[in-house]
């Protein structure tokens, strides 16, 4: 449908928890709307968002598709999104691109973990809310009770667009508060009319004049409670609640109808979106100034290349449209224009304010890049992505596939900011991290299946480290005759422990000429080898002083090759009589469960040598903070998930490195002299 002004642009974004039903609404509009002729499923692997293999195999949305429906005069963008947490960078790149969110809450299962991070991602992003129950024809599925439960977790806000008339199977029909149906039961038509009564109380509630008027027994007209009730709802004040069976199509055409008549407009919209300059907030114009878009998510066609998915914030653009990136610096021609529909692509000649569109084949785009026809203008702010947590390390299967892997790793990460790949220092080991060991399976296949790569994984070696417990003086002399000239030179060492965090430290004491200048840096080079390889276990040393305060030196022998053995040899001595200890990564971990799993959940951190630092209330749900070594949480992923049925989340942030317990210690030195022999 063309549409020629923002006002006539619906964005929502399809969220909730895995296994509500999502894709199976999504399909359902799309059927009503006539977009479609029959009804795809996702058992068959037939719907219009779950096109890609991966999701038709794992019958499970992994990417967030792009669909397009025309209603009552409204052009309908609908993103549905991912329900698994593990693929929560799609939700979250999503929700920056609309105005609204249909919150799909399953009947039988009621309001789940992730029905909550999802209302709170839209709360943070200031997006106007409508939930949909779905599966309301499924057995002990009661309205009443599941409302009054979304009102003691969302608030009081919520109010009933439509009434199921039966339960379970025999759900026959959903009954629209704003058009009800004549000849009616009285008990029904009671329900209806209190419904209505719910809907007018929360829209006059805000218009002193408007409530004045209902309190003296006068409605408001039916232009006033749309305007004021679509103001209210773009405010997040009040949200619709919607029962459906998206598979007998029940209550899906008056969702249609919600959110043509009451969803906001890309100008209507109460979000606060501000172009950044340095420390100025610079409010967004209007819909008739210069063009702005956000790269909100991006990926490779295998027809078209690379392909960048923008959310036009203001303005409007065509082909010849020049795209300046504050990122980069630099201009690029907008090019080929498409409106996304699943899997389908169509050109478009111009976009405006609100649009959702894809440009082609620009390689420097990035997720969370701001795009303007002007070069002075600022910078959206970035999405917000949360730090991914479980980790591999992986290397080519085939020798001589290293560039390739690291180029295609680069690729995909490039799709999924939560998908992360670096390059470890400490361990040389290319390690990818992702959300979960899901998240990793899922990557892992599309780097075969698109770039040919297969890789052997493991788990990443912990980044131990080595250090010294208290101060000691070491010395050593080098000294070697072989005929003709030899090698000769002698170093003190003092050895210190630093504090934690400090590094290592190298202080020059000598006096008097006992080693001459030129030897010094010999000996500094010396002890740094040792440094990055270890003494007890083939660790990285840290946190230690080394003062070099005497040394002898022959004027024929002497060398700089032979005080840098001198030192390494003294270093080592000296590190050994120091009582060494390695040290280990400890993260602050947050974990949040429903309050039943909160004993389970606190014995098993303790058990894995964590230190419980405090624990917080958020609704029913339970938030653990603990300080836990990283050693311990290699598998906490999965064994959180079954611990708590799929009900409880993570987060981890890298607090400190600490002493490693004896007994642990032992063993990894015992390891590594094997290793060795």
């Amino acid at each position: 449908m063309p549409l020629n002004k923002a006002e006539d642009i619906r964005n929502i974004a399809i969220v909730g928890h895995g296994g509500a039903g999502k894709t199976t609404l999504a399909e359902a509009m799309l059927f009503t709307a006539k977009v479609i002729d029959r009804m795809g499923s996702v058992e068959n692997g037939t719907t219009a968002s779950d096109f890609e293999e991966e999701e038709r195999e794992r019958k499970i949305s992994i990417d967030t598709s792009i669909l397009h429906l025309a209603w009552k005069g409204r052009g309908i963008n609908v993103l549905d999104t991912p329900g698994y947490p593990e693929f929560v960078g799609q939700v979250l790149s999503a929700l920056r691109a609309v105005d609204a969110v249909v919150l799909v809450v399953s009947g039988p299962a009621g309001v789940e973990l992730n029905t909550r991070k999802c209302w709170q991602y839209a709360q943070e992003e200031g997006l106007a809310k409508f939930i949909v129950l779905s599966k309301t024809d499924e057995e002990n599925v009661d309205f009443e009770s599941l409302l009054k439960n979304m009102r003691d977790v969302f608030g009081q806000g919520l109010v009933p667009f439509n009434l199921p008339l039966g339960k379970g199977a025999g759900l026959e029909q959903t009954l629209d508060v704003f058009a009800p149906p004549e000849g009616l039961e009285a008990k029904m038509q009671k329900g209806l009319e209190r419904a209505r009564e719910q809907i007018i109380e929360a829209a006059v509630e805000a218009d002193d004049q408007l409530l004045e008027r209902y309190l003296e027994g006068q409605e408001p007209s039916g232009e006033e409670l749309t305007h004021t009730l679509a103001e209210r709802i773009a405010q997040g004040k009040v949200a619709p609640v919607l029962c459906t069976s998206a598979i007998k199509g029940l209550g899906v055409a008056q969702l249609l109808d919600a959110l043509a008549r009451f969803a906001p407009s890309p100008t209507a919209s109460s979000r606060e979106l501000f172009l950044l300059k340095a420390e100025e907030k610079e409010p967004l114009e209007s819909s008739n100034s210069r063009f702005s878009a956000q790269v909100f998510k991006t990926m490779t066609d295998p027809y078209v290349g690379k392909l960048s998915f923008l959310r036009v914030f203001s303005g409007k653009g065509t082909g010849d449209t020049m795209l300046y990136n504050p990122r980069t610096n630099r201009s690029v021609k907008a090019g080929q224009l498409l409106r996304i529909k699943g899997k389908e692509q169509s050109p478009l000649s111009e976009v405006l304010a609100g649009d959702i569109v894809a440009v082609a084949k620009i390689e420097d785009l990035a997720v969370s890049d701001t795009l303007h026809d002007k070069r002075e203008a600022g910078a959206f702010k970035p999405i917000h992505f949360p730090q991914p947590m479980v980790s591999l390390a992986v290397e080519p299967k085939s020798r001589g596939d290293e560039q390739r892997l690291s180029t295609s790793l680069s690729k995909l990460s490039g799709e999924d900011p939560t998908f992360v790949v670096t390059r470890e220092r400490q361990t040389n080991e290319l390690v990818i991290t992702g959300m979960s060991t899901l998240h990793l399976e899922i990557m892992l296949g599309r780097l075969k299946k698109r770039f040919d790569v297969e890789v052997v994984a493991r788990p990443p070696k912990i980044p131990y480290k080595e250090t010294i417990t208290t101060a000691t003086q070491a010395q050593y002399r080098h000294k070697k005759q072989t005929g003709g000239r030899g090698q000769y030179g002698e170093v003190y060492l003092k050895l210190e422990p630093l504090e934690r965090g400090t590094g290592f430290e190298f202080v020059d004491k000598i006096v008097g000429g006992a080693i001459p200048n030129q030897y010094i840096p010999a000996v500094e080079k010396g002890i740094r080898e040792v440094l990055d390889k270890g003494v007890i276990a083939g660790y990285p040393v840290t946190d230690i002083r080394v003062t070099l305060y005497d040394g002898t030196f022959h004027t024929v022998d002497s060398s700089e090759i032979a005080f840098k053995i001198a030192a390494n040899r003294a270093f080592q001595e000296g590190f050994r009589q120091a009582r060494p200890c390695l040290l280990e990564p400890i993260v602050l971990l947050e974990v949040t469960v429903p309050n039943e799993f909160m004993g389970d959940i606190t014995s098993d951190l303790n058990g894995r040598r964590g230190r419980i630092l405090g624990m917080d209330s958020l609704g029913d749900l339970q938030v653990v903070k603990a300080l836990v070594p990283v050693g311990e949480i290699s598998r906490y992923a999965t064994e959180l998930r079954s611990r708590t049925g799929g009900q409880g989340f993570y987060t981890v942030e890298f607090s400190h490195y600490d002493v490693v317990p004896q007994r642990i210690q032992e063993e990894l030195v015992a390891r590594a002299k094997a290793k060795e022999d």
